[in-house]
């Protein structure tokens, strides 16, 4: 008999620190997860959700993890990507931003094909190769959770929504893993470098200033946690404006927004005043907040839900993952500019084609930390996943369940 275990949200929250730290740490000592770039709550949280699947199969215990802090570090995390946003980097942004949306629409069609291919090659309808294509991995599990039903009145697959997870759990597991080597091969291979490397962080401090002074002190930090708290305000009475005109948001869109806003206007109204974006309290702050969530959100999946689909999650996974890597290297780089940033965009879009925003800007944090800074690529990578994504995939994925 199953037995289900509750964990509290403040148990949640110190086990996520716990994985983190975990993850730091393992990373020190394995130097093949540094050359490649692997964020270091990817290691922890991988190796916890691997523990939690253990005690699955072997004590027949599930861990069910509340998720309230997380999902709030995540709005933390947003917040500050928007304070780190100058006027000059959105205008400049605009390019960039217009390609990557094409290439994103030309990911989700690919996906999707590529999913209905493999569904009907394994005797699932092939409108259920949304939920193996991009309704699970480009939408992740949220997406993937709101579609299963249609799906379901569609075919009428009763196992949709577990479908959906599934592949949408695999998917954010191979998108932790698959950005850091793209921008290796990438960066080291071409000898690539910052454009503007003496720019501030945008997430995380770079890996060079361990263990030397640096700019912060208790004002850096309260300064950087009120602004923070300012945009989190300004977009909780933004989304309520929002879904007040009849449209759904995710919180951290608004957030996102608000910062920007936050953030150019005291820059023209107080231009002398101490800094607060692209500074390293900033930087540490939305680090922390973004390698909690993901330690958190990794170390709560249910990997066992993979194995009940057994060969065809293997196969199609397979292509999927391939694609990916063969369009972030041989058309998105090359179309993004073939320079560093377009290095850091696709390390970034490969852990946003197979999984979510978030593990997209951790694998972008654990490149720049490394080799660089990159602002543009951390304001034009979110804007795509917020703005024109859910409304994309939505009309790809209902033209194709209705077919």
């Amino acid at each position: 008999m199953q037995h289900v275990v509750e964990i509290p949200d403040f148990l949640t929250a110190t086990l996520g620190f716990a994985v983190y730290l975990l993850g730091a740490r393992i990373n020190d000592r394995v130097a093949v997860l540094r050359n490649f770039n692997i964020p270091e709550p990817v290691t922890g949280g991988l190796l916890a959700s691997f523990a939690v699947l253990a005690l699955y199969l072997i004590f027949d215990l599930e861990l069910s993890f509340e998720l309230g802090t997380r999902d709030f570090l995540l709005v933390v995390f947003f917040a500050g990507i928007g304070l780190n946003a100058r006027l000059s980097d959105l205008i400049s942004g605009g390019k960039p931003l217009f390609l990557l949306l094409i290439l994103t629409l030309v990911t989700i069609v690919a996906q999707n094909v590529i999913g209905a291919a493999g569904a009907s090659m394994f005797g699932y309808p092939a409108q259920a190769g949304v939920l193996f294509g991009s309704a699970a991995l480009i939408g992740g599990h949220g997406t993937a959770i709101a579609w299963a039903p249609e799906v379901a009145r569609a075919t009428g697959l009763e196992s949709a929504t577990e479908l959906g997870v599934a592949v949408a759990t695999l998917g954010l597991v191979l998108a932790a893993l698959v950005g850091g080597p793209i921008a290796r091969l990438l960066v080291e291979g071409r000898n690539l470098s910052p454009e503007r490397p003496d720019e501030g962080p945008s997430v995380g401090l770079p890996d060079e200033t361990e263990g030397r002074a640096l700019d912060i002190d208790h004002l850096s930090i309260m300064r950087v946690l009120l602004h923070l708290n300012l945009a989190i305000i300004a977009g909780y009475s933004l989304n309520e404006a929002i879904s007040a005109a009849g449209l759904k948001l995710p919180l951290f869109v608004p957030c996102l927004i608000m910062g920007i806003v936050i953030a150019n206007v005291r820059a023209l109204v107080a231009p002398a005043a101490p800094p607060v974006s692209r500074t390293p309290s900033l930087a540490l702050i939305s680090e922390f907040a973004l390698g909690a969530f993901l330690a958190m959100s990794l170390m709560s999946l249910q990997l066992w839900t993979i194995a009940e689909l057994g060969m065809a999650i293997v196969v199609i996974m397979s292509a999927q993952t391939l694609f990916t890597v063969v369009f972030v290297l041989w058309v998105l780089f090359p179309v993004m500019g073939s320079n560093y940033r377009a290095a850091v965009l696709a390390a970034g879009f490969g852990g946003f084609a197979l999984g979510a925003t978030p593990t997209a800007i951790a694998n972008m944090t654990a490149v720049t930390k490394r080799y660089g800074p990159s602002p543009i690529a951390f304001i034009v990578l979110p804007l795509v996943s917020a703005f024109f994504v859910d409304i994309a995939n939505a009309i790809v994925i209902q033209t194709i369940v209705n077919f």
